[in-house]
């Protein structure tokens, strides 16, 4: 069940890029919510925030280990559901970058809010899963 919630965020991640990639071009925007929100595309080369840039290589071998670890971790150690949830979150994020990097040689970020860098959906569940798995560590270890 935790690999089809990963290849799910992968697909939408995939999908939301391509449609970003064949309705915007590079540097324009879309405003939904005047400029509080918009979307924008943005070749990101670098990691958050743009940081590390043209370290491509760096980051394919830094995301395949990830990748390898996270797999190992949700076949191999028993857990609760929100702890494999997140991993299945970072899984699925991680991959849909890993994908842009190997096939494009950066990553696809469009999601712009106000006083924020541009990301993409992947980074959401990157981001959302860093937090659960943090948050279920935290409670678990009260126990």
């Amino acid at each position: 069940m935790y690999f089809v919630i990963a290849i799910i965020i992968i697909l939408i991640d995939q999908l939301s890029k391509h449609y970003m990639v064949t309705y915007l071009s590079n540097g324009n925007s879309c405003h939904i919510l005047g400029t509080i929100l918009e979307f924008t595309l943005v070749k990101n080369k670098g990691a958050a925030f743009g940081i590390l840039q043209n370290q491509t290589l760096f980051f394919i071998i830094i995301t395949l280990m990830v990748t390898i670890a996270l797999v190992y971790l949700l076949i191999n150690v028993p857990g609760q559901f929100y702890a494999k949830l997140a991993l299945s979150f970072i899984l699925g994020g991680a991959v849909g970058n890993l994908i842009d990097r190997v096939r494009l040689g950066y990553v696809i970020d469009f999601i712009h809010i106000i006083y924020w860098p541009v990301f993409n959906v992947a980074d959401m569940f990157i981001v959302t899963g860093s937090i659960l798995l943090a948050v279920f560590i935290f409670l678990s270890d009260k126990k």
